[in-house]
């Protein structure tokens, strides 16, 4: 960890009861340390899940002869429940208990992961995977608030620092992994590694993850019904788009999901205690912050799956060649996150997250000036830019989020958070197939992704054509979302007083 106007080798927050740490919590609240700890290894197990299982999906359906329709879903239900629970497991949080359910969720996540690594079939590991995302939902939808609650506002972007430093590692790791426990000890063994980790995360959260309050109302259960119907059907006819092109069922289900937004919103504005409490949407920050979340998944994980098509359908690499080339960016992005997340908290998160985003932007543009005989070297340095840029933006605007969240509703915002995140994440893939298939059918698609064919001569030509159209697509949503950053306002929390002065972006 980071030494800094600490003592020895404490990190800032243990600093001082100013910064957090020796402050007595509410109601018992558990040592920040401890508690960030365990938030950290959460997303990094997270993180670990989301990579690892790309490299080993072309294995998987092979020892459990299932077709590529249906081995993709091992992917694709996890990205669909996560989007449909992020949300409402946040508002839950705020009832029940915050860490109640984060620890919940580790020991579900813990437990589905051995199911899938006993699975005897395709469906099995399919619907594991969905208990997976369950269990990685609770986490996720709740991490955010229980920083919120035990870090002061002056210290949450470099706690939001570290977090992200973990989910870059665990990204790494998954990387590495994967290829190697699939080669030397076969697939099943990527679920297993898990069991000890939850075991040990669900005893240390039992014993220092603290609630430090809770919100004794109701359930909102007519606006959990309503937005789960709006964004299943929404996201699954997105997805179903992906796959087969525009045809009746999809248009259909994306139809009804965007009609069945419009009761969600009137039934919130009258429910006495809403799911989403659209009062947050007033406060400026908090709205251009939460939507520039949204559209930097949305651009920038599109280009992660398109260069995967690039090196692997184009270049001829391996699913592990392809990813280690790409793993310079998440070691810069990790370790750049706690320092950025020390600079929010002093200078503010519009001037950082905005630059962030920029850099993005210029990293996905350079991407677009590869050739299928580019120099790998010119890869390596665009994902250094990027992880740069990814390394500024998510300390600076999550704390931004947590900050200008109000008290009540820390859940409620966290889990809206993570519910745009995982939204970006599956139209970013549903961005890039449907792109990148102009060129060529969308099986052959799906089977770059996977790394089971490769393109060459001709066909790699025109499917590059294809990938920079969807780079450039990319880029102008990141533009989108640098203008957002820069116009969302100073960042400053509720309570903290007075706004932080950001030099030069006044």
């Amino acid at each position: 960890m980071i030494a800094s106007k600490g003592t020895g080798n404490s990190p800032a927050w243990a600093a001082s009861p100013a910064a957090g740490a020796a402050a007595p919590r509410p109601n018992g609240g558990g040592s920040p340390r401890a508690v960030l700890f365990v938030i950290v290894l959460g997303t990094l197990m997270a993180a670990i899940d989301t990579t690892i299982v790309v490299l080993a999906l072309p294995t998987m359906g092979t020892e459990l002869h299932s077709p590529l329709g249906t081995i993709i879903w091992v992917i694709l239900l996890y990205l669909l429940v996560a989007t449909l629970l992020t949300t409402q497991f946040g508002r839950i949080g705020d009832i029940f208990g915050r860490a109640r359910l984060y620890t919940t969720g580790f020991a579900i996540f813990t437990v589905a992961s051995v199911l899938c690594g006993l699975a005897p079939s395709d469906l099995f590991l399919i619907a594991s995977r969905g208990g997976q995302a369950v269990g990685a939902s609770f986490m996720l939808a709740n991490s955010g608030a229980i920083i919120a609650d035990h870090f002061p506002p002056e210290r949450r972007g470099l706690a939001f620092g570290y977090t992200s430093l973990g989910w870059n590692l665990g990204a790494i790791l998954g990387i590495v992994l994967g290829g190697a426990i699939t080669t030397l000890v076969g697939w099943r063994f990527i679920f297993f590694i898990n069991a000890p980790i939850g075991a040990v995360a669900v005893w240390l959260g039992l014993r220092y993850v603290r609630d430090v309050e809770r919100h004794h109302t109701t359930l909102d259960l007519p606006g959990f019904a309503l937005l789960g119907v709006a964004l299943g059907a929404t996201a699954y006819g997105a997805i179903d788009f992906a796959s087969y092109g525009f045809r009746p069922i999809n248009e259909g289900l994306i139809l009804v999901g965007l009609v069945m937004l419009v009761p969600f919103f009137v039934w919130e504005r009258r429910a006495r205690t809403p799911l989403l409490p659209l009062s947050v949407f007033r406060e400026r920050i908090l709205t251009f912050s939460l939507i520039s979340s949204f559209l930097q998944g949305l651009g920038y994980l599109a280009v992660v799956f398109l260069m995967t098509m690039y090196l692997q359908g184009v270049r001829g690499l391996t699913p592990l060649a392809a990813a280690l080339l790409l793993v310079p960016g998440y070691v810069v992005g990790g370790g750049l996150a706690p320092y950025m997340g020390r600079l929010t908290d002093r200078w503010g998160a519009r001037l950082l997250a905005t630059l962030g985003v920029v850099a993005m932007l210029i990293g996905v543009l350079l991407y677009a000036t590869l050739r299928v005989d580019s120099p790998y070297i010119d890869i390596v340095g665009i994902s250094l830019v990027t992880g740069v840029g990814s390394g500024m933006f998510w300390p600076a605007n999550n704390a931004a989020i947590m900050a200008n969240a109000p008290r009540g509703s820390y859940g409620a915002v966290s889990g809206l958070r993570s519910m745009l995140a995982n939204t970006g994440t599956l139209l970013s893939f549903v961005l890039a197939i449907s792109i990148a298939a102009g060129t060529v059918p969308r099986y052959v698609a799906y089977e770059v992704i996977l790394g089971t064919t490769t393109l060459i001569g001709g066909v790699g030509a025109a499917f590059l054509n294809g990938i920079d159209g969807a780079l450039y697509v990319s880029a102008g949503i990141l533009a989108v979302a640098a203008v957002l950053s820069a116009l969302r306002g100073p960042h400053r929390g509720p309570s903290a007083g007075p706004p932080v002065q950001e030099p030069h972006a006044r």
